[in-house]
């Protein structure tokens, strides 16, 4: 996963910040998306988003930590997930919560069959 990184806040937390190819049916086919996520260490940021389906998230580095605003973004956010193309002009549009992204299964997974 190339572009992603983290910021330790003075409380002990981080926010890890990742730039990854959305799900076709949240941002559209291929879209890049620059996810966000508050949790108490980089570890337990990757684990929820891989109980979310996106399974293949790995952090490497430093390379692109989260921005200052991004850091706001994420911790006046209620479930500490957020998300946005990166495509598109940074100041153009909003933060969207993960799921907007994920769709109505709530997950990135394949939809299960009802039974």
């Amino acid at each position: 996963m190339a572009g992603g990184g983290f910021c330790r806040l003075p409380g002990g937390t981080v926010v890890v910040a990742l730039a990854l190819h959305g799900p076709a049916d949240g941002a559209g086919p291929g879209t890049p998306v620059r996810v966000l996520v508050h949790a108490a260490n980089r570890a337990r940021a990757l684990t929820r988003l891989r109980n979310l389906g996106l399974r293949a998230v790995y952090l490497r580095g430093n390379a692109q930590p989260p921005t200052p605003d991004e850091i706001t973004a994420v911790l006046h956010h209620p479930d500490g997930l957020l998300w946005r193309r990166t495509a598109s002009p940074a100041g153009q549009e909003l933060w969207h919560p993960i799921r907007a992204l994920l769709g109505t299964a709530g997950y990135a997974g394949p939809a299960r069959p009802a039974a």
